[in-house]
């Protein structure tokens, strides 16, 4: 439950609207075709979610007969058109069928689930037991994934640029955390708020990341839909929280414009005021956390981070110097005035974010 009043429609994607803006106005129509469909699609998604919400988050029980603790997932196929949910196609403790896009989808909704579940005690999205919906094969050559609100939903990509958007499983943490985020904190999705709404976000699909492959700070990549991009991109990824600003740098894409510190902070009306822009901040200080402190990033410095999200004290329209305060407090109040609160307090300062 949020402390924070009603919720707020929910719409949130994994590519930024300026990167679409940009392979749309391509002179390929290759490019450029995919990237206006998918801009079209999200703006219809979009105006509807912002249409049918009501005040009140969504109240989906659990089925009868489910499992506590366990995952409740069910994966449909749009079948390339835009009506969702889609037909079903495979449901929770079904065996793996021939597609491999409806597989990585339930087992990417199954490694969320088991990380919130295991790492945090919270039973699914909500906390307490919300059934995972997810729909793939979304509209044509659909180059995003989004949450709605609802339930989860992923474009095959146009080959081109982007790839299958189930493969990265990051990718597929990141969207579930926004509906975490939207049962707590419930951040505003503009400004600095939303660039912590999409920090969130990237840390915890992160964190899902590295527990499923059991990797530590130390060993993960730090980076945010590696295996996404199409070979003729140059780039690794659609982010880097290691390196904020380095994770493309390509002839039709442009060059990543993430900082990383307060010193190159971007102001700008687009992108609902760069919520995927300036998260680059706020991730690179996680990163900068977690690596400090060592070990496995989802034990105490993500710990510290759930803390913050889920305690009630995080406001909507929290900026960063509000967040960055309420991580020190957290890891104070859980740790002591050892290491974890010193590396807490460094990185925001490498940043350039001050706590109160």
């Amino acid at each position: 439950m949020t402390t924070n009043g009603g919720f707020q429609p929910v719409f949130c994607t994994i590519v930024p609207p300026h990167v679409l803006d940009k392979l749309a106005r391509n002179e390929d129509p290759a490019l450029s075709r995919p990237a206006r469909r998918s801009l079209e699609h999200d703006a219809y998604q979009r105006t509807h979610r912002r249409l049918t919400t009501v005040i009140g988050a969504p109240a989906v029980a659990a089925p009868a007969g489910a499992v506590a603790d366990q995952p409740h997932r069910t994966i449909y196929d749009a079948g390339h058109q835009q009506d969702l949910p889609g037909t079903k196609v495979r449901e929770e403790g079904a065996e793996p069928g021939a597609d491999a896009t409806v597989n990585r989808a339930y087992t990417g909704l199954g490694a969320t689930f088991e990380l919130y579940l295991k790492a945090y005690g919270r039973n699914s999205i909500d906390g307490e037991g919300l059934p995972l919906d997810a729909t793939v094969h979304f509209g044509e050559g659909y180059d995003n994934a989004f949450w709605n609100g609802e339930q989860m939903v992923f474009g095959d990509g146009d080959n081109e640029i982007f790839l299958d958007f189930t493969i990265p499983v990051d990718v597929i943490g990141h969207e579930l955390t926004h509906g975490v985020t939207q049962h707590t904190a419930n951040l505003a999705y503009f400004g600095q708020s939303g660039a912590l709404n999409e920090s969130v976000s990237d840390v915890f699909g992160s964190l899902i990341k590295q527990y499923a492959l059991g990797q530590s700070a130390a060993e993960a990549d730090w980076l945010i839909g590696a295996g996404l991009l199409a070979p003729r991109v140059t780039g690794t990824a659609l982010r880097s929280m290691k390196a904020p600003g380095t994770a493309y740098d390509d002839d039709v894409l442009g060059k990543d414009p993430q900082p990383a510190t307060m010193e190159d902070y971007v102001r700008t009306g687009r992108d609902n005021g760069g919520v995927h822009i300036n998260s680059g901040i706020p991730n690179h200080a996680f990163y900068l956390v977690a690596t400090a402190i060592g070990g496995n990033a989802w034990e105490r410095a993500g710990q510290i981070w759930y803390d913050v999200l889920t305690g009630g004290e995080l406001k909507q329209d929290a900026e960063f110097t509000d967040f960055a305060t309420l991580t020190v407090q957290a890891a104070r109040e859980r740790y002591g005035s050892g290491d974890e609160l010193q590396a807490v307090q460094k990185a925001w300062e490498q940043v350039g974010v001050r706590t109160l």
